[in-house]
């Protein structure tokens, strides 16, 4: 005689079993009345973007395997562009998911993980044989650390900072270092160890700061915040500077905006220790 399965463990093999050939995403969700409802099915529109951000960065890795480094650059910064375009996207149509948030995070190891380090190894690093491996593998590993750190601190952390730099800016980082030493090849001349020793230090700087304790103001608190007219003129300026010279505009503000992670966080420690006197 078998023993009959119980109600429970039917209703929990239903709601894990599925048709059909391809896999289903379950995700619990809040109704308008509050209550917990189970949906399948993913949100279209952001996760097309950020499948849209992934192909860009498989494409950097292809190119930078072939040697076409200004076409590595440009895939990156298209999958910066698109990264910061899903999240608005499905904030702006109520289209935030669980799923949505992890596929996101798959897709910036890839473009802002792996791409940046291919980049550099391809273009400069190869010639350090093991060592430029290995100065690229832990850029790599602390993007992979950055993301994880943030998955698990999701709605836990103050929105108004990023905790270590973000990975789509340590990758701005490293690609506008590429991109101007391109243009100024009688400066960075890759047959020197000096320069190629000093890109691969950056590369382990800029993956430490992604697993650091240093605050970067996020400037989400602004999405949809009124600033006085007066602060167009900085930033018309900022552009047009960059624009008088891309690369070194972009290399920059980016240098410049890790610089400032240190200044944030003196000043949010200070104000924290007038708080609690």
């Amino acid at each position: 005689m078998t023993n009959a399965p119980k109600p429970e463990q039917d209703l929990t093999h239903n709601e894990h079993s599925f048709d059909g050939i391809t896999f289903e995403v379950v995700e619990e969700e809040d109704n308008p009345e509050g209550q917990k409802v189970k949906r399948r099915g993913i949100y279209l529109w952001p996760n097309l973007i950020t499948t849209a951000a992934l192909l860009s960065g498989f494409y950097s890795i292809i190119a930078s395997m072939n040697g076409d480094f200004n076409q590595a650059i440009y895939a990156i910064f298209i999958a910066a562009l698109l990264d910061g375009l899903d999240g608005r996207v499905a904030r702006a149509i109520g289209a935030q998911s669980a799923f949505g948030e992890q596929y996101d995070s798959l897709s910036d190891l890839l473009a802002f993980g792996v791409a940046p380090a291919m980049l550099m190894y391809s273009w400069s690093l190869h010639d350090l044989g093991r060592i430029g491996l290995a100065c690229c593998f832990v850029y790599t590993a602390c993007a992979a650390f950055r993301l994880a750190r943030f998955n698990v601190q999701i709605g836990v952390v103050d929105k108004r900072y990023f905790i270590g730099i973000a990975s789509p800016l340590a990758a701005i980082i490293i690609i506008s270092l590429v991109w101007v030493a391109r243009d100024y090849p009688f400066i960075f001349d890759l047959r020197d160890i000096a320069i190629q020793t000093i890109n691969a230090v950056l590369m382990v700087i800029v993956g430490l700061l992604m697993i650091s304790n240093i605050k970067y103001y996020s400037f989400k608190q602004m999405d949809r915040k009124r600033v006085p007219f007066v602060v167009m003129l900085p930033v018309v300026l900022i552009f047009a500077a960059i624009t008088y010279n891309i690369p070194m505009g972009i290399l920059t503000v980016s240098i410049i905006y890790a610089l400032s992670g240190f200044v944030t966080t003196l000043f949010a420690r200070k104000s924290n220790e007038t708080l609690k006197t």
